[in-house]
């Protein structure tokens, strides 16, 4: 019997966002935002959502944009972590 192992890729989301909180240890809150369509009226819209991200050397300020993806839950509410920062404010 011939066994084979197959590897599967995982693709974790990612998100740009901007830092809007920074004051926990290791922690930032960041916003992103998309825009939708309303489906009768057709209007562009906003919608925001705030993502609680682990950054490990405290590295982001409030203000820059930065990129994080999905992990493993780190707390009650983590489940994101700092890949890196896009811009500094």
């Amino acid at each position: 019997m011939n066994t084979t192992q197959t590897t599967t890729l995982v693709h974790h989301r990612r998100f740009n966002g901007v830092v809007v909180r920074a004051k926990a240890a290791k922690t930032i809150a960041v916003r992103v935002e998309t825009k939708a369509m309303h489906p009768k009226y057709r209007k562009q819209y906003t919608q925001s959502r705030t993502y609680l991200v682990h950054d490990e050397h405290s590295v982001a300020k409030v203000g820059d944009a930065v990129l994080f993806e999905e992990c493993r839950p780190l707390s009650k509410l983590k489940r994101w972590r700092l890949l890196s920062l896009v811009t500094s404010a």
